[in-house]
């Protein structure tokens, strides 16, 4: 297999490779990990939310490399602080409350009330996890977390294009010795990831819709589950008579925070025609007020875009909005300083749902703004998409908002605010259309996902006789 790149997302400048994991070992570290996930899966959940706090509590001794990996692999600061604390954090919550929800499941027929039942949860043998580059570390722990408190081993593939975290959390892990025999990491491409479908029990991916696919039909050919996290391009819906302060500062953060470079970023923004030029008025504003994060790295809002190949991405779709006759109000010009790409808060306006920019995943800090007559036409404009991974409506009051945000076809729809899911992991959502497939990451239906039912079943009367399906006239 050929040496993979490691770019710098701030110089652009190739700064040495890697070697991708080949299939062959991929499958010799996939029986290492289940020769001893039996012995994991015996341990009761309350020690394994032990070794779960034991490795949080390294990865802490281990914050200051990691962190350093996670900027140079993303070429952002601020938010790669908080990313690997909450990474951390996901990790103890996990421990603290998962053990909590794993109810006794007993019970009695109703058809056959002599025979009771109960419940045995049986984890799977090998979890195999693909995540992508704009939140590496914190993507690639997700599902693991739950995944191994609910006795699972995992093989994680992160993305190829944010390596050099991998060595500091391979670090991390072989500090918990228990842990290490049932949790690893492989470095590669597509390869690689695929080579990691054919040999997992359960797959959970984190990606674009198209990879996601490929995924699907992979595990559908294994008869495997799979969960995918796929792309999003979310609406916000600003109902009349809304703060608009409020409005365009929800706006403004849920598009661009992380460099738009998140799935449930805003990616449309509908205004009611009575407040649209106000609205677009005090978004630019504040738009404008953003710096970039250059040439200085603890310095300005707005960091590279990680991927060079997402920069292609955001300018044809800007170039097919403005030949389609949108408007470019701030912004709108991928930017190329030191070598890495960049590109300032975009706002749109005169746009439709003709251009590219308004139904495909931007990916980006754009901001595109249309104007709609009534309440029912932007329902019907935030529902016109194949995507519906999660959605968020500010209004007047709670009340006419919740209403509104019920007709939305969204897993996830944030009230007065927007981009919650990012903070709130707690409540349980699950992806509409193409955004995903499968339970929930958050709540109970995160630890449930890797489990496997078996119901026993146990006769307190006599056996059920025969006679009782003789032919009788």
């Amino acid at each position: 297999m050929q040496p993979l790149p490691i770019r710098n997302p701030r110089t652009g400048v190739i700064e040495g490779t890697f070697a991708a994991t080949d299939p062959n070992e991929v499958a010799r570290r996939a029986d290492a990990l289940r020769l001893a996930q039996p012995g994991f899966a015996a341990l009761s959940i309350e020690e394994r939310s032990a070794l779960l706090v034991e490795w949080a509590k390294n990865l802490r001794l281990l914050q200051t490399t990691l962190l350093a990996a996670l900027v140079a692999d993303t070429g952002r600061h601020r938010i790669e602080e908080i990313e690997l604390q909450a990474a951390i954090a996901g990790i103890e919550r996990w421990a603290r409350f998962g053990p909590g929800l794993l109810d006794v499941r007993e019970g009695r027929s109703a058809a056959v009330p002599s025979v009771r039942y109960r419940t045995q949860r049986i984890s799977y043998a090998l979890t195999g996890v693909i995540s992508p580059w704009n939140f590496p570390l914190l993507l690639s722990l997700i599902d693991t977390v739950p995944a191994l408190l609910a006795g699972s081993a995992v093989l994680i593939k992160p993305s190829e294009v944010t390596p050099r975290f991998v060595e500091p959390l391979l670090a991390s892990i072989r500090n918990v010795p228990v842990l290490s025999d049932v949790l690893d990491v492989i470095l590669g491409g597509g390869a690689t990831g695929a080579a990691l479908v054919d040999v997992a029990d359960i797959v959970c991916f984190t990606g674009s819709v198209a990879t996601g696919r490929k995924v699907a039909r992979a595990a559908a050919e294994r008869l495997i589950p799979v969960f995918l996290e796929l792309g999003g391009k979310d609406p916000l819906i600003v109902l009349p008579g809304s703060d608009l302060d409020r409005a365009s500062d929800a706006a403004l953060r849920a598009s661009i925070q992380a460099t738009g470079q998140a799935c449930q970023s805003i990616e449309r923004v509908y205004v009611h025609e009575c407040q649209h030029d106000e609205f677009v008025d005090r978004l630019v504003a504040k738009a404008q007020a953003m710096e970039l994060n250059t040439p200085q790295l603890r310095h300005g809002h707005i960091g590279p875009l990680i991927f060079d190949r997402q920069a292609d991405v955001i300018a044809a779709q800007l170039e097919d909005a403005i030949k389609k006759g949108a408007k470019i109000a701030c912004g709108g010009n991928i930017e190329h300083w030191q070598g890495g790409c960049w590109l300032k808060p975009t706002v749109l306006t005169e746009v439709t749902h003709a251009m590219s920019i308004m139904r495909d995943e931007t990916f980006g800090p754009v901001i595109p703004v249309m104007r709609y007559g009534d309440v029912d036409e932007a329902v019907r404009l935030a529902n016109d998409s194949e995507f519906g991974l999660s959605a968020a409506v500010i209004g007047p009051d709670e009340a006419l908002s919740l209403a509104v945000a019920e007709r939305l076809e969204a897993g996830a729809v944030s009230v007065n605010d927007a981009g919650l899911t990012s903070f709130v992991h707690e409540a349980e959502k699950q992806s509409f259309k193409h955004s995903g497939l499968g339970g929930s990451r958050m709540g109970p239906s995160g630890l449930e996902r890797f489990f496997r039912r078996k119901a026993i079943l146990i006769q307190e009367g006599a056996p059920i006789p025969m006679s009782l399906f003789a032919e009788n006239e």
